[in-house]
């Protein structure tokens, strides 16, 4: 026996010949149990964050590159309906399941991300028609950097959940839009009969980089984690022509990222108000303080860019609420839509995520109730014809995928391949927009 009782090589073989080697290899989990692990260490980063507030997370990288948390971000990224549709590298989920295999793009992935090599590219850039005619931008990644964005966002979602306010509802687990319609009912029954309707403009287009990371930095000062956060943004998007163009503002809708990241930066508004309600507005009594002076009350319902603040007042509290939220947005660098911002009585109606909502009486009596119902623009955007079934272009054919990186594709400008249909991230070719020749080269193996 050695000093502090370690084993002496000398006195005896120190392992059996039996043992098992290790020789690096990963040992990957099953589905099941790499979604149990991986929500059991979401459990504890959100208890953590919820315990303490002002606490700063580092070493959080590691767990980005961990076995269970791609795996969970595989099957993600695997499942979804956009496993059909290809970045710029041409690739999809079935060729990368076929040619390469998920365990080998996996570890290459991981290798990549534990080596600090890993670099992301850029986006490739699709225009879909909207209900109201015009054009959305939408950026398509890589199946590479959607799994790297989907371990990344599994992260630290748990950490920011901890800090998002009740009135968020947009890309929030267990939140939906009948939550955020259900709570603008509810205060409508209650007083609160104007409303300041607001959209804000190219919001995700248009997002400080630098206001977004500070945001980002204030809870996580693991400097790997916001480098490869802050290369998402700047990575670029490719454009149909073939153009590439620098990403100086915004994240790109399309990405699994791009929500939490908005809804980090947009938890600027929520704070703003919450914090509003609970020093001025909190109790019964204030409420009632505020009324009796003349000053009104006001709540804040937000699902991601589109936000309701309801007010018990006049008209001229809830038109006056228009300032305070430009002041909130300007340091993100977001401004407010005029033609889809407005006050208006409850009376009147509005539409709000796709719903219209108007206090009525109730026939054959003298009481109000407010009601709910799809909106006119939802029901023609799903009747035949609409925007939501407008002829979807074939799939594309074979691309390739990039050796040089060993997981992305080699850049080809100006050869996109055609879209495929039914994707969940709705990437439907803008009416007009000819599909590009279809490229039918086989693919390389990843090396």
């Amino acid at each position: 026996m050695g000093k502090g009782g370690s084993v002496s090589v000398k006195e005896g073989a120190v392992m059996p010949e039996d043992a098992p080697v290790n020789t690096g290899a990963v040992a990957w989990p099953d589905p099941f149990t790499a979604s149990v692990m991986v929500r059991e260490m979401q459990a504890k980063l959100h208890r953590w964050a919820g315990e303490d507030p002002s606490r700063r997370f580092g070493d959080l990288f590691n767990l980005v590159y961990d076995p269970a948390f791609l795996v969970h971000a595989w099957e993600r990224v695997s499942t979804n309906k956009g496993a059909r549709t290809p970045g710029i590298d041409k690739a999809t989920v079935a060729m990368i399941e076929t040619w390469v295999g998920v365990e080998a793009f996996l570890g290459q992935i991981r290798d990549l991300l534990k080596s600090g090599e890993f670099r992301p590219v850029e986006v490739r850039q699709v225009m879909i028609p909207k209900a109201s005619g015009k054009l959305r931008k939408l950026g398509i990644p890589t199946i590479a950097d959607r799994v790297v964005q989907a371990s990344l966002k599994a992260v630290l979602e748990p950490i920011f959940e901890a800090d998002f306010q009740p009135c968020s509802y947009g890309f929030r687990p267990n939140r939906r839009a009948q939550d955020a319609i259900a709570e603008i009912q509810f205060y409508g029954t209650r007083g609160y009969h104007w409303v300041l309707e607001a959209d804000i403009k190219a919001c995700f287009d248009e997002i400080s980089h630098t206001a977004l990371m500070d945001r980002l930095r204030a809870r996580i000062k693991d400097k790997r984690a916001c480098a490869m956060v802050k290369a998402f943004l700047k990575s670029g998007i490719m454009t149909a022509p073939g153009d590439r163009e620098e990403t100086l503002t915004g994240t790109p809708q399309g990405g699994i990222l791009s929500p939490l990241l908005a809804n980090i930066a947009l938890s600027a508004l929520d704070d703003h108000f919450s914090q509003q309600w609970q020093q001025e507005m909190g109790t019964r009594q204030q409420r009632e303080k505020r009324i009796r002076r003349g000053q009104g009350n006001w709540r804040i319902i937000r699902y991601a860019d589109d936000f309701a603040l309801v007010v018990f007042g006049g008209q001229h509290h809830a038109e006056a609420l228009r300032e305070q939220v430009t002041a909130v947005l300007a340091p993100l660098g977001l401004r407010l839509a005029p033609e889809k911002t407005r006050v208006v009585h409850i009376d009147e109606g509005f539409d709000f995520l796709g719903f219209t909502i108007r206090r009525m009486r109730k026939r054959g009596t003298q009481k109000h109730y407010v009601y709910t119902k799809p909106s006119r623009k939802a029901i023609q955007a799903n009747e035949p014809g609409g925007a939501d079934h407008q002829p979807q272009p074939n799939a594309g054919g074979v691309g390739e995928l990039l050796p040089a990186r060993g997981v992305q594709g080699r850049v080809q400008r100006g050869r996109q391949p055609r879209m495929a249909a039914a994707d969940a991230l709705d990437t439907r070719q803008a009416p007009g927009q000819a599909p590009d020749r279809d490229e039918r080269t086989p693919p390389s193996l990843l090396r």
